[in-house]
């Protein structure tokens, strides 16, 4: 898999001198054997020239990165993506709004008749030269991301009361991920927003989503794997002009659904699971369906949409 991603990387047209310096920097720093199983591997891919070559270059001149976007942009996609590339073990951290130094860094515990430090996850990805992906970092109170601030910055070390000062490894980033607009997300204050390069991602085009789909169903029939991305692209754009919430906005449940069509169930009942039903506005609900029946009829099984074998 790991090999697989530079092939995918230069299909995409990412610039070969980074990809070459992604490389050197995979095998200058060396990962132990028990954080090996930590390199990701996506289940999807992700496509975009131009943000991939920004990301790759800011992990490589070593700053730390924040994507923001709205749904579906694939920022946690990116983020797995960025990790096998450069071959670091992933530490995903959820941010939310009980986050606090402790469940960051670490805590005292009891062991073996003593106290001793339980390493939080940030502490693990620090000394182990890792990528810790902050996920959905505008959730969490200001105050408990300030703990940050000497990790994230030139200073590039955690200190610990009680313990000791953590410089960080030469390999250590950290790769932050926000979406407005969910309950209990909040504006970052500067400080913070200052200790990355910032990528604003763009939503992802009928064009690119329909590769998305063709690669993770190579026997679907082209004109159905455009007629999917078609109706996402729809549905993004009744979206974006208001006519709906972004519930039906979810790209896994499109993916899904023609997972489920594939094992024989039929079109539209795989799309009413795997997006429709995500809605719980009767009136939302009723648009969405309207834009599936106009599409799909409602006999379409896997035999018309899959290649026989």
């Amino acid at each position: 898999m790991s090999s697989s991603i530079y092939d995918f990387l230069r299909k995409e047209g990412v610039s070969e001198a980074i990809i070459s310096d992604i490389l050197h920097f995979r095998d200058y720093y060396k990962i132990s054997e028990d954080v090996k199983d930590r390199i990701p591997t996506p289940q999807y891919s992700y496509y975009g020239k131009d943000v991939w070559e920004e990301a790759a270059s800011a992990l490589l001149a070593g700053e730390n990165l924040l994507l923001t976007g709205p749904k579906a942009t694939g920022k946690n996609v990116l983020a797995q993506g960025l990790s096998l590339a450069f071959g670091r073990p992933e530490w995903d951290i959820s941010m939310y709004i009980n986050t606090d130094a402790s469940s960051l860094i670490g805590a005292d515990t009891f062991k073996n008749g003593e106290v001793t430090l339980r390493e939080g996850p940030i502490l693990r990805c620090a000394e182990e030269g890792g990528f810790g992906v902050l996920d959905e970092i505008n959730m969490a109170k200001n105050e408990s991301l300030a703990v940050l601030h000497a990790t994230l910055d030139f200073r590039r070390a955690i200190d610990i009361p009680g313990y000791k000062r953590v410089p960080l490894h030469e390999a250590t980033r950290f790769i932050g991920t926000m979406n407005y607009g969910y309950a209990g997300t909040r504006e970052i204050n500067e400080a913070l927003a200052s200790r990355f390069m910032i990528i604003k991602m763009p939503v992802i085009s009928d064009e690119n989503l329909e590769k998305l789909i063709l690669d993770q169903y190579p026997d679907i029939r082209e004109e159905y794997a455009k007629q999917f991305a078609t109706l996402f692209g729809d549905i993004r754009r009744k979206c974006e002009g208001g006519e709906v919430s972004t519930k039906a906005l979810d790209l896994r449940g499109l993916l899904a659904a023609i997972g489920l069509m594939k094992r024989d169930l039929g079109a539209v009942r795989a799309l009413n699971l795997g997006i429709v039903n995500k809605c719980f506005d009767d009136y939302e609900r009723q648009l969405i369906e309207d834009m599936i029946t106009v599409r799909f009829p409602g006999d379409l099984t896997r035999d018309k949409i899959f290649k026989t074998v």
